[in-house]
């Protein structure tokens, strides 16, 4: 069973069958956001709380405290022993899990509707009373740095793409990885998570999400009882490093035992907090959808099935972060293809969408599926409860979730084209290079078993 996360998961949808009712907001006397979503159509409900802390909230030295934390949330409160949490929730025919990202630490049950109180009462004791013992911490620790060795040290395409941020920005947060440095990890204390959840983890720094089919008047009534209570921190968010401008291309070779060599190349670019224009960082979303939206669109068409340089090519933006991010492309080269061909082909790409306007009808026909897509998502609870948690906690209004298909659908071929010549140029981009190093399998067997020859088997 999948236990922690460190972005967003991919999850099993709670299906509905209807269209859903608006929103209901409220707030508690001690800060704490509350967000009701009736959707009467199953009796289910998910209920997420979210924190407004992450790993770009982290400085350095204690990289990957966020998610640390996430993990010791399940280790036991004054009133609940480790794992009792999970157990409990099981029980009541529920399940649950967390994640956490750059600009949020979230958790969530999915629950019947009738047992919405359960899920309050563990998450309110949890906010405020963790016990953060020095057994568990050591335990939880070593699971981390375990995590990171085979999701990060032991993929050479995730090796590369953690290279690729911290070189990407400069000062940026979002150039530490989630789950933290090797060497941080190695430092951290006990006593470092105690001050870093009893900061944190406040009801004045977190947004309580209900989706399902409950009653609003009820949810609140429940909200007061459980976390009512808890008292507020006096909060000072740290002041955010300012990416300077890029002047110049960057570029990165990392080597690494793998079968295949890998490309990334990123861009920096806007989101919704800080873009020009409002209607750039949908442009550039529909910009992502015209290169890699499906078997239809252009890298599937003409660098994997057309021209075969590419077995495999994406494109990837996020309008919805707290920071400036990355327009982000990767691939794999095909066969008897190499590395700057594959480069060689995206950049094509950018530059025919850069001098020739998409056509109304390649447009309209990637806006269908896009929008499709969105709406389809409105068909699980948790997606909608998600997309209100989210934009929350990074300091948007969680309005924009019903605004988000018009935004989308208004883009117009001259937006499209707009957007990449602005900020799709070579001054502003990052290339990583993964050059595959020999497998350990396909090593030559060492003539010394010193330490300096085990070091390279992986």
């Amino acid at each position: 069973m999948l236990r922690r996360f460190l972005f967003v998961p991919l999850l099993l949808p709670l299906i509905a069958l209807a269209a859903p009712a608006p929103v209901v907001e409220r707030t508690l006397d001690n800060g704490l956001k509350i967000l009701v979503k009736p959707d009467h159509r199953a009796p289910i409900l998910t209920a997420q709380i979210w924190y407004r802390i992450g790993s770009s909230y982290e400085h350095a030295g204690i990289t990957g405290i966020s998610h640390l934390l996430e993990h010791m949330m399940f280790q036991g409160t004054e009133r609940f022993a480790p794992n009792e949490f999970s157990r409990i929730v099981a029980e009541n025919g529920g399940s649950e899990n967390a994640f956490t990202g750059d600009d949020y630490t979230a958790y969530f049950e999915n629950l019947a509707s009738d047992r919405l109180a359960i899920a309050f009462e563990l998450e309110a004791d949890r906010m405020r009373h963790l016990t953060l013992g020095q057994t568990e911490f050591a335990k939880e620790l070593e699971v981390v740095k375990e995590e990171r060795r085979m999701r990060t040290e032991d993929d050479p395409q995730a090796l590369t793409s953690e290279r690729f941020g911290a070189v990407a920005y400069d000062v940026s947060p979002y150039r530490n990885p989630v789950i933290g440095w090797p060497g941080d990890l190695e430092q951290l204390q006990a006593a470092d998570l105690r001050e870093w959840y009893r900061l944190w983890y406040a009801p004045n720094n977190a947004t309580l999400v209900v989706a399902g089919d409950v009653d609003p008047e009820q949810v609140f009534a429940l909200a007061a009882q459980y976390f009512g209570a808890l008292h507020a921190e006096t909060i000072t968010p740290p002041k955010l490093p300012i990416e300077p401008e890029q002047r110049g291309e960057k570029r990165l070779i990392v080597k690494a035992p793998a079968k295949e060599p890998y490309v990334l190349m990123g861009y920096k670019t806007p989101v919704v907090a800080d873009a020009a224009e409002a209607w750039e960082p949908y442009a550039l979303e529909m910009l992502a959808s015209i290169l890699d939206g499906g078997n239809s669109a252009r890298f599937a068409r003409e660098l994997v099935r057309g021209s075969q340089v590419a077995a495999s090519a994406s494109a990837s933006y996020s309008a919805f972060q707290r920071l400036a991010g990355l327009f982000s492309f990767d691939a794999v080269p095909s066969k008897n293809h190499s590395i700057a061909e594959v480069e060689q082909a995206i950049r094509a790409q950018i530059a025919r969408v850069q001098t020739e306007p998409v056509s109304a009808e390649e447009l309209a026909r990637v806006r269908t599926q896009v929008i499709a897509a969105k709406v389809f998502q409105q068909d699980t609870l948790f997606y909608q409860a998600m997309e209100l948690g989210l934009l929350a906690t990074i300091g948007l209004d969680w309005r924009l979730a019903d605004r988000y298909v018009d935004n989308l659908a208004a883009v117009t071929p001259a937006q499209v084209q707009a957007v990449a010549q602005k900020y799709l140029i070579a001054d502003h981009l990052t290339v990583a290079v993964l050059d595959p190093q020999p497998l350990a399998a396909e090593q030559p067997v060492p003539t010394s078993q010193g330490l300096g020859d085990l070091n390279h088997v992986r």
